[in-house]
Order: C-alpha cells, then structure tokens, then sequence
C-alpha cells in the first residue's frame, strides 16, 4: 500500500467535506485486475473477488466481506471492539481516495479462535461496489451493537 495522507488526516476529511475533496499533489494508488471491489464513492480500487475468505459477516449497516488483502487503504489508531465474537483489537480503514471509512482490519483477536482473523480486513458491502458494479443497499433492521458476526 503506498499512502501519501495521514489517518487522521483522513479522519478529519471524512467528517468535513464528505466525499467530494480531492487532494493536493499526487496520490498513488494501486490498480487492480480482475473482478474488483472498489470504493461505492470514488471507484478506487480496494479488493478482489479472489482474495475473500467470508461473506458471512456483518456490520452495523449489513453485511460485509472479509478479505486476505486489501489495497489503496489508510489504517486509523487501533482500539479495543467488543463484537459478536469476543474482543478485538481492530483499527478502521480509510480509502485513500476519498477519506471514507469502508471497514476495519483486525490486529489481535483475544479468542483463541478467531485468530485466523488476524491480518485481515472487513470490507462493508454497503460502502463498496461489487465486480459487476452494484451497489449494496443499507440493511434498516441491522444490528446496532457490536459487529462481524460469522458463520466459517
């Protein structure tokens, strides 16, 4: 992943001017081949098809993918999240191209079974296009608590 901005940078961009800022100098960015998951706002690249080990998990907007490799993203600061799983130490993910926040990176799982989580990142399908470049919908009857259910 090559990132000339800052996390936090992103952060602030995300909260201010949301979706419409357009950096100065040059960012590079990663173009990928193949059927690609890219960002629902500004279409860069973030994952592929190939590269999913579950569709079976969830976020507060619905569902979501977890990936072996993403690209093109920024990582905020990590923190502790209690999930459906047990505790994670996760950090959120940014798109380099925009500032969105498009899902999160798991740094340290606590349950001994879920450190094959370890390493990799959740993308929420709602934030991303797919392959085909369809969007999903935001689910109304999500859950609101913690997230990343799975079924492995």
């Amino acid at each position: 992943m090559i990132s000339l901005v800052s996390p936090r940078f992103l952060q602030q961009l995300h909260r201010t001017n949301r979706h419409t800022h357009r950096f100065m100098g040059r960012l590079f960015v990663i173009n990928l081949e193949g059927k690609i998951y890219s960002c629902r706002y500004c279409r860069t690249h973030l994952a592929l098809y190939e590269d999913i080990v579950s569709k079976t998990f969830h976020s507060r907007h619905g569902k979501a993918y977890l990936f072996n490799k993403v690209v093109n993203v920024s990582l905020g600061e990590t923190e502790e999240r209690p999930m459906m799983t047990g505790l994670h130490t996760v950090a959120d993910i940014f798109c380099v191209g925009c500032g969105s926040i498009v899902g999160w990176k798991y740094e340290i799982a606590h349950e001994k079974d879920q450190k094959y989580k370890e390493g990799k990142s959740v993308l929420e399908r709602y934030k991303v296009s797919g392959p085909d470049g369809s969007n999903y919908r935001i689910n109304n009857g999500a859950h609101v608590g913690g997230s990343d259910a799975d079924d492995l």
